[in-house]
């Protein structure tokens, strides 16, 4: 039995999160009835990131095992004739037995995108967080400050997660002020905020609770030196609110 990797993009504006649910449709399970198709085998599809509803992939990596004999470049085109237009292979490989994706990445990247007060544009409802106000951005970045290296994150993590160890290392928290998207062939102005973070690992609603946190930052409902406190506090109810799904995306895994 071959291993098969996956290189996929995602809206995940349809559906329950990556992973298969009771009820709902899942990009995982999505994925394996499209290989059932194309193979005749019920296979598992593994991902290496669970990402939540309404949450997008730039970049997700998958596999699945086949003994079919198909090549990978005939499982690309199968599964893109079969998958629905908002679910994408973008490469397909013959990967490693020994390879899981999801634990062995050594990073994991995501980036978050605010449109910041004035009207947003019809064309990102579904892709941004509109906040109808100047946020201020030298705070936000203070804060970020904080939140970098390797820590309990404890603060961050949603509730309802079994996960036992806490500790992700941040490598990177970057917060930029952009004046224009690229969409198409034109650009969409505006007053915009993108947070990209890349760490080892990250916890149920990590990214979505570190921007809601900033953005409460933003707004000079907490201040910068307080964010260290409610990292060190390690109690989900001391951090901001969970920012929505819907302007999350992987944008890489790194092996």
């Amino acid at each position: 039995m071959r291993k098969v990797r996956l290189l996929l993009e995602y809206d995940g504006s349809s559906y329950r999160g990556w992973q298969i649910q009771t009820e709902g449709l899942t990009i995982q399970g999505i994925i394996e009835d499209s290989v059932l198709r194309i193979t005749g085998e019920r296979s598992r599809v593994t991902g290496a990131s669970r990402t939540d509803a309404g949450v997008h992939a730039l970049g997700q990596v998958a596999v699945f095992r086949t003994g079919s004999g198909l090549d990978p470049a005939t499982i690309k085109r199968a599964l893109n004739a079969v998958l629905p237009r908002d679910i994408r292979v973008l490469e397909t490989s013959v990967a490693e037995d020994s390879f899981r994706p999801g634990n062995d990445a050594v990073g994991k990247s995501y980036f978050y995108l605010i449109a910041c007060y004035g009207e947003s544009s019809a064309f990102l409802h579904r892709y941004a967080w509109h906040v109808p106000q100047k946020l201020d951005l030298p705070a936000m970045i203070r804060a970020a400050e904080s939140l970098v290296g390797r820590h309990d994150f404890s603060s961050f993590m949603g509730a309802g997660s079994c996960i036992k160890d806490p500790v992700r290392e941040i490598f990177s928290l970057r917060i930029e002020e952009l004046e224009k998207i690229d969409f198409m062939t034109t650009g969409l102005k505006g007053c915009f905020l993108k947070i990209s973070m890349e760490a080892d690992g990250f916890l149920r609603h990590m990214v979505r609770n570190i921007v809601g946190t900033l953005v409460e930052t933003g707004r000079g409902r907490i201040l910068p030196d307080e964010v260290k406190t409610i990292l060190e506090s390690r109690d989900r109810k001391c951090a901001g609110r969970t920012a929505p799904p819907n302007a999350l995306f992987l944008e890489k895994i790194r092996y």
